[in-house]
């Protein structure tokens, strides 16, 4: 029987999937969910243990929330990044959590768009970009084809990387603010426009991946 990690069976991470399916599109929703558990299948491969190691459900917490800042909700006048921690931290603060786990996932949803950095601050932030990474066919290859089929037959990726496109570059259109440069935003919104087939090198990266698009 084809085994893949379960989600964390608390009130909090209950409530954070049904908040993030009522915020952002069904596609990016199912990339937020695949993004846990793809951590989850590296932080085994590395023998990372789940309790003494890293909290799993700040993990699911951060990579569940990741992209909030893609929803119509976000305020804008920031990098997406910035309004998905800022958007997850008033949730969980609402929830109870305190404010050092608060800051845990805040930077790891602020981070994770960042290369190298949240590799260095700590195991909830560097899994969190990593997992991001795996569901874009970074480091694809640890995840067995049985365990494929299952995570994607439960999440289907319906389009992700476009459809990620599209709500990062409808973010970016809101105000200059939203994309400066050098940043994810910017680069979807200048390789959209310089493209020939109008996608953007994260969408050339996803197509070309074990996942495809």
């Amino acid at each position: 029987m084809t085994s893949i990690p379960a989600f964390p069976d608390t009130p909090a991470a209950q409530h954070a999937s049904d908040y993030v399916r009522a915020c952002v599109t069904e596609s990016v929703a199912n990339h937020s969910f695949r993004c846990y558990l793809f951590a989850m299948l590296i932080a085994e491969r590395d023998g990372m243990q789940p309790g003494s190691e890293f909290d799993p459900e700040l993990l699911f917490l951060a990579c569940v929330l990741h992209d909030l800042g893609t929803s119509p909700e976000a305020r804008g006048g920031q990098r997406f990044e910035l309004d998905g921690a800022d958007m997850a931290a008033e949730l969980l603060t609402r929830q109870g959590f305190g404010a050092k786990e608060v800051d845990v996932v805040w930077e790891a949803i602020a981070l994770h768009s960042t290369p190298t950095i949240p590799e260095r601050r700590g195991p909830i932030a560097a899994l969190t970009r990593r997992g991001v990474g795996m569901d874009f066919g970074v480091a694809a290859e640890i995840v067995k084809e049985d365990q494929a089929v299952a995570i994607h037959a439960r999440f289907p990726r319906l389009r992700m990387a476009s459809s990620l496109a599209d709500v990062i570059a409808r973010h970016a259109a809101r105000a200059p603010e939203n994309a400066p440069p050098l940043t994810i935003a910017a680069e979807i919104v200048q390789g959209r426009a310089k493209d020939p087939d109008g996608l953007s090198g994260m969408e050339r990266m996803a197509l070309a991946s074990r996942w495809g698009s």
